[in-house]
């Protein structure tokens, strides 16, 4: 599916600095350079702070560690550096209702606005999203998992916050969301990522009209002035196809592989699926290494997806208890939401066969700025 995307809303902002690699080889510098990159991590329970820590020194990379934008301005950016390299024939609006593969290639049938249409390929890589279940389908590929009836509102508010900048906080049990937790982002221009947990059938109209939408935005940010630049709703999953290459055709992001937002390793995973399977289909088109290569696509990229397993009972949202505050040092390997902390939080790091190693774009670049590779 080849839908225009959506152009508002912060979605997934949490971007590390592998992926902030990757698009710094492609041109696309500009999103490390106005991400934000928080230095404060604090996490309360109810009213009471349990602990914080502070990083401050980002080594030798020309990169920060990680930044947060809004994945509706991160495709901007992404869309420009396209445009500018007249390289990619870019075809929005062709829904894919037909995949044809044979011995020296795929054919896709797309239904537009102007009627089914052909589009002819060496190899494919689906990255139909969340909802790409007709390409899931047509490849004949499982998509086990778990459903969570755990529900989370997301606002981006714009307001000015002292001190908030720089900030990450996560609240477990606050006494204005009793028995749920909280988690407060920082974003660039003074918006600021609300993600509460929310009891299912949460009806976000109704709060809207009512009131307690206001009520609820005014407890976290006081009685200052604000803008709710977006909002939403949704359910998060953990589910993944059993295959991620299915002849021809390989999947990739949230078509392979959904996961709980805790540890940011939505975006994260699948920007580094499309970098694996990017230099291994120009090897193997460039003759550089057999089609066999391809296999190791599903060995390394399913390995990264199925780490941590998919389990309900891992994947569930965590809840401080009291005297948590007495063990903050074990707290931080378990709380998500810690870049660099969490269990799962940085996606395996596998995925380089060493047989068939890519130029080192990091050291070329390092050395055009004056710095050293990480």
């Amino acid at each position: 599916m080849f839908q225009h995307p959506d152009v508002v809303g912060s979605k997934a902002i949490c971007q590390q600095r592998d992926v902030l690699d990757v698009w710094a080889t492609v041109g696309a510098e500009q999103i490390a350079d106005e991400g934000l990159t928080w230095t404060t991590g604090r996490t309360f329970y109810r009213d009471h702070e349990l602990f914080s820590w502070q990083f401050v020194d980002r080594g030798h990379s020309p990169l920060p560690p990680f930044v947060n934008i809004s994945q509706a301005r991160t495709g901007q950016v992404l869309d420009r550096c396209i445009a500018g390299k007249g390289l990619i024939d870019v075809r929005w609006g062709h829904d894919v209702t037909g995949i044809a593969e044979d011995r020296s290639g795929v054919t896709l049938i797309c239904a537009t606005a102007a009627g089914s249409v052909a589009v002819r390929a060496s190899y494919v890589v689906a990255c139909a999203g969340a909802h790409g279940q007709v390409v899931r389908n047509l490849l004949g590929v499982r998509f086990d998992g778990h459903s969570f009836d755990d529900l989370f509102l997301i606002c981006d508010i714009r307001a000015e916050l002292p001190g908030w900048a720089g900030e990450r906080r996560f609240y477990f049990e606050p006494e204005w969301n009793p028995g749920r937790q909280v988690l407060i982002h920082p974003c660039p221009d003074s918006t600021y990522r609300i993600d509460w947990q929310v009891p299912a059938g949460f009806d976000l109209d109704a709060e809207q009209a009512s009131g307690a939408l206001d009520a609820r935005i005014r407890r976290v940010v006081g009685d200052r002035p604000y803008e709710i630049v977006w909002k939403t709703v949704y359910r998060f999953h953990t589910r993944h196809v059993d295959r991620m290459r299915v002849g021809r055709a390989l999947l990739a992001g949230d078509c392979a592989h959904l996961m709980a937002p805790f540890g940011a390793r939505g975006l994260n995973s699948g920007v580094q699926d499309a970098e694996n399977a990017a230099w291994k289909l120009a090897f193997v088109l460039r003759g550089w290494a057999p089609e066999a290569l391809l296999d190791s696509y599903h060995d390394e990229r399913f390995a990264a997806a199925d780490h941590p397993r998919p389990d309900p009972a891992v994947s569930r949202p965590a809840t401080a208890r009291p005297g948590a505050a007495d063990r903050s040092r074990g707290a931080r390997a378990r709380f998500p939401g810690t870049p660099g902390r969490t269990t799962g939080c940085r996606p395996v790091q596998a995925d380089r066969a060493r047989r068939y190693p890519r130029p080192d774009h990091r050291r070329r670049r390092q050395r055009r700025r004056g710095g050293r590779a990480c």
